[in-house]
């Protein structure tokens, strides 16, 4: 019988490459199901890699999105929010995108207002055939967002402005 040696406390701390690397913010990305979920898909066949942080949530159009959807992701926790619509003239419900579209630009000036920050939602269009720009999206905004930090609403004590 052998005895494995304990590890020393050098060795317990340090942690694996994947673990130090590991995204810390939580990201939700609001996703049309002809375009931009489909691209998401499409990253996912051709095995691209983007950071797991990403939860994707689908829609039947971006048009149909709820402010509250998106304001309630906050407030459930998400540091930052995308949505992803149809390219700008080939939505499938005609005009949805450009309806999130305005959407998404008041949005951004109400969360400015509300002190959370302008800066932690954006809108993009791709189409389906678009998984490479799916998953640069992903790492784009889970970069922005890292360097901005935790939401407001998700700090320890924090008070948002009223």
């Amino acid at each position: 019988m052998s005895v494995e040696p304990e590890p020393t406390a050098r060795t317990a701390a340090v942690p694996s490459t994947a673990e130090a690397s590991a995204p810390q913010v939580q990201i939700v990305a609001f996703c049309c199901f002809y375009c931009a979920y489909a691209a998401a898909d499409l990253a996912g066949v051709m095995r691209l890699s983007y950071p797991p942080n990403v939860r994707v949530v689908l829609l039947p159009c971006t048009g149909g999105i709820d402010p509250l959807y998106i304001l309630r992701a906050f407030e459930d926790g998400a540091d930052g929010v995308f949505v992803a619509g149809c390219l700008e003239g080939q939505c499938h419900y005609q005009v949805g995108n450009l309806h999130a579209k305005s959407r998404v630009r008041r949005l951004k000036a109400l969360l400015d207002e509300a002190g959370i920050g302008g800066e932690r939602l954006e809108m993009f269009n791709l189409s389906s055939a678009q998984g490479p720009r799916f998953a640069e999206v992903a790492r784009e905004m889970t970069a922005r967002i890292s360097a901005l930090g935790p939401s407001p609403l998700n700090r320890a004590g924090a008070e948002v402005a009223p």
